[in-house]
């Protein structure tokens, strides 16, 4: 039996490289490296700016699966907090965690382990589904970070609305689309190069 990090049905990093526990640890700082790199595409905005990091939440819960998306944004989490400077243009340390976005990173922790249990039952193959699953993933965030941002600034529902959620609304929708069609294609081409190859995806 292989040592591993991923639980359950194999994802499109299972049909890429196989399972294991370096291989696994190894997707994992990837995929939070991934969102240091797109939070750093941001669009300044007070009490919490709009960036990349959502879509990479995306990509890397459906490609890595429940339990290492998962992992995957706990270390972005960590690392920010321990000092990396990656967490857009609020800086780091736990402060940030503490502060205003503090809710939409721990939300990403759930939103990775939704993406990617929807992509272990192959939610992600298809466009329609993979941009429900997207989506889906991108309302976690908001159910966190919502309420988080509420109670640190002390704001009313219609206020924390206008801080928190609506600005982001095009751009998130965006965003899931984006991930809804890269991923069903990046399927596409590991069939093709599987099937030439005499393997099954199924």
């Amino acid at each position: 039996m292989t040592l591993s990090l991923a639980v359950g049905r194999p994802t499109l990093a299972d049909h890429v490289v196989p399972r294991g526990l370096v291989t696994d640890i190894a997707l994992v700082a990837g995929g939070a490296a991934l969102t240091g790199l797109l939070a750093q595409v941001a669009i300044p905005l007070w009490p919490v700016p709009i960036t990349g990091q959502t879509l990479a939440v995306l990509l890397v819960g459906s490609t890595l699966g429940a339990s290492r998306g998962a992992l995957a944004m706990l270390a972005y989490a960590v690392a920010g907090v321990a000092g990396i400077p990656w967490f857009s243009d609020t800086g780091h340390g736990i402060g940030v965690l503490l502060g205003s976005s503090g809710g939409y990173i721990v939300g990403f922790v759930l939103a990775a382990a939704l993406t990617g249990w929807l992509a272990q039952r192959q939610w992600d193959r298809k466009f329609l589904h993979a941009a429900v699953t997207f989506l889906a993933g991108s309302g976690v965030v908001f159910l966190v970070g919502l309420p988080w941002l509420a109670v640190v600034t002390g704001a009313d529902l219609q206020q924390t609305l206008a801080w928190g959620l609506w600005p982001f609304v095009p751009g998130g929708i965006v965003k899931a689309l984006i991930a809804a069609a890269i991923i069903p294609a990046v399927w596409q081409g590991v069939r093709r190069l599987d099937a030439a190859k005499g393997r099954d995806l199924s």
